[in-house]
């Protein structure tokens, strides 16, 4: 891939966590450091798909903070500027969406000081300059666009993504997980690995360091032309270092094809080439100086190896797995491939003889200009990301439980830090690799804990495969199936 993926690097200072308005405050209950029973997990797995909202995959599921309805009316309005009118939240049965942009503007646009009304106002302005870069892309077709209810606003049901919901109601759906930062897949998926995510004008040196947020396209084509094989210039500490010095086994699985994402705020571009091999937006850690000095590259491997590892009961203590874009539910990518692609994951590991020791953690890395009502919590003027959606699957999880705690995807940083390495964070002061990091993103002040998500006193569950295509004949006994066993052993 080019060197223009490891020019664009953001980040978000993740200081002081307050719950969204709309939201009472949540006692968290004092807690020792580390949660006992958490050894029980011996292999944690995350996987993180592509561009969805929590209102987008579960606004109306129930008992969670979805849509504002009335009856089965939504109550909120989003401003279309160019139709003069609003747009309702609708149910859109297409299993192929668009989307809008997902860049820190697009976020701020979005957001807009918390009203959560912009998201038709930014898709409109990100679709102006798509036209320019790509007049063939969906978006250009002409006049229609302006009176088309946008797919932004839409949200889908069991209807579309059965599986998820059966997850959801079988084990934990969390409905206050927002992005780590506040922007697009590259800065999301650094902060994934290392709790930061930044820009270093020495790639040697971790102290020259420092959060990034913005980017803009001249400093792709400079990047493009500095490119040189196998640069490494995320200077800073990643959790592998903490891993590989505790001598934890650790992978990270990357799917085989190409990545779609846009550096410049475009909907849809040119895709690039991915590989574990290749160094790219879903696939950062082959730039981490700490992987290479570790000799730990090797670790970075193809899908098809997990589902090796799962049949022979041989999972690494952690893991991740990213996609390619057709498996990624990133638009204009099938929400069925994707949602089929998971559950392959998902029953490789209930198959497998892990499964008792395993839990999973499903996300998807930004809200890919989905609309969603809640507003991110407030931290340090800066903010965490945009809602998405997450769920936790586990023999230990807690039975159709919806944990309303602020999380973010440092949680998972915090969870696999308290379980294999007795509480060590990503900390230059105590990690032996000083950085210039502002913050430890794992201890922010009123971030939930994902212990609570689970009952470790509970006999493990057995496993519950699923379909991968389920057919909408099918897909009423997937639920069927999720709720009742869900009830049987509440």
């Amino acid at each position: 891939i080019v060197g223009a993926t490891f020019a664009l690097i953001a980040g978000a200072v993740l200081v002081h966590v307050v719950p969204p308005r709309h939201v009472a405050p949540e006692t968290i209950p004092a807690r020792p450091l580390i949660a006992g029973g958490i050894q029980k997990i011996k292999h944690v797995i995350v996987v993180m798909q592509e561009n969805r909202s929590f209102d987008n995959y579960f606004g109306t599921f129930p008992g969670a903070d979805g849509i504002p309805m009335r009856g089965r009316e939504p109550t909120v309005c989003i401003p279309d500027p160019h139709a003069g009118q609003c747009v309702r939240p609708f149910h859109d049965s297409h299993l192929i969406d668009l989307g809008g942009p997902h860049t820190t503007w697009a976020a701020r646009t979005d957001i807009n000081g918390g009203r959560m009304d912009g998201f038709v106002q930014a898709l409109r302005a990100g679709g102006q300059r798509l036209c320019v870069h790509d007049p063939h892309a969906p978006r250009c077709g002409g006049s229609s666009e302006r009176t088309r209810v946008p797919d932004v606003v839409g949200y889908h049901t069991a209807s579309e993504i059965p599986n998820y919901w059966a997850y959801a109601r079988r084990f934990v759906l969390q409905d206050h997980l927002f992005e780590g930062v506040r922007s697009w897949s590259l800065p999301s998926h650094l902060d994934l690995v290392s709790g930061w995510s930044a820009r270093c004008p020495d790639p040697h040196d971790p102290m020259t360091c420092s959060t990034y947020l913005g980017f803009r396209r001249d400093e792709i084509a400079r990047a493009e032309r500095r490119y040189v094989a196998r640069a490494r210039p995320y200077a800073w500490t990643d959790l592998t270092y903490l891993l590989h010095r505790a001598h934890v086994s650790w992978r990270y699985f990357v799917v085989h094809g190409t990545q779609p994402d846009c550096p410049d705020g475009q909907i849809v571009c040119r895709h690039r080439a991915q590989s574990a091999s290749t160094p790219g937006i879903w696939n950062p850690l082959p730039g981490f100086q700490t992987v290479w000095e570790d000799h730990q590259i090797s670790d970075i491997q193809p899908a098809r190896s997990y589902f090796r590892d799962a049949r022979k009961g041989t999972l690494p203590s952690v893991s991740w797995i990213v996609p390619n874009d057709r498996r990624s539910e990133h638009p204009p990518n099938s929400i069925a491939v994707g949602q089929a692609w998971v559950t392959r994951i998902v029953n490789a590991v209930m198959n497998s003889p892990d499964w008792n020791s395993t839990a999973i953690f499903l996300s998807w890395d930004d809200w890919g200009g989905f609309y969603d009502h809640v507003a991110p919590p407030t931290v340090n003027g800066q903010g965490l990301g945009l809602r998405v959606p997450g769920l936790v699957i586990s023999p230990y999880a807690r039975r159709g439980f919806i944990d309303h705690q602020v999380l973010s995807t440092d949680s998972y940083l915090r969870f696999i830090e308290d379980d294999f390495l007795g509480g060590q964070r990503i900390d230059p002061a105590t990690d032996g690799r000083p950085d210039s990091r502002p913050f430890i993103a794992e201890d922010a002040p009123g971030l939930g804990d994902l212990s609570d998500d689970f009952n470790f006193r509970q006999a493990p569950r057995p496993p519950f495969p699923l379909p991968l295509n389920p057919g909408r004949g099918h897909r009423s006994s997937v639920l069927i199936r999720a709720t009742g066993s869900a009830r049987a052993s509440a």
